[in-house]
């Protein structure tokens, strides 16, 4: 059996949903990377984290989530605010619908003073109560950029933090 409590894994942008806002693939500040670029305007743009690690339909096996960090750059001018929300989707069963609700969770860059200056972020968010994914189950992170008139921000990826039982 394996349980191991630092297991992580990488979620690149191209896997993640943007809305609200002009957003282009572009080449990352350091070569050889990728990022996705939202040009200047005033608005909250949106990025939505597919959380892809591992569930299980046996209580206590899998993955249990316990944090999801994203990087990114507020490039040309500070952000108003950078916030985060968790969803978790209970798959609904056939002819059901899912079902969403949001766990208690808390980041670590202040949304309107670090999360949003201009400069390289990790931002952290870390749940209250760190959870087992069942396999009816889903989590996405969203994170809110509201940006004023000259701001720009680049999307690296995202990393999910969390404990495999297997």
């Amino acid at each position: 059996m394996i349980h191991n409590i630092h297991f992580a894994q990488y979620i690149p942008y191209t896997a993640m949903n943007f809305v609200t806002g002009t957003w282009t693939d572009t080449a990352g500040d350091v070569s050889g990377t990728i990022a996705k670029h939202k040009g200047a305007n005033t608005e909250t743009a949106v990025v939505t984290v597919p959380i892809m690690i591992p569930s299980n339909s046996i209580a206590l096996q899998g993955s249990k989530l316990a944090s999801i960090e994203l990087d990114y750059e507020c490039e040309t001018a500070a952000a108003t605010s950078v916030t985060a929300v968790l969803h978790k989707i209970v798959r609904g069963a056939d002819g059901a619908a899912a079902v969403a609700s949001h766990p208690t969770i808390t980041q670590d860059l202040v949304a309107a003073v670090a999360a949003a200056a201009h400069d390289e972020h990790k931002i952290v968010v870390t749940l209250t109560t760190p959870v087992w994914i069942d396999n009816d189950e889903y989590y996405l992170c969203e994170f809110s950029f509201v940006c004023g008139a000259a701001v720009t921000v680049d999307v690296f990826g995202a990393v999910a933090n969390f404990t495999a039982r297997m």
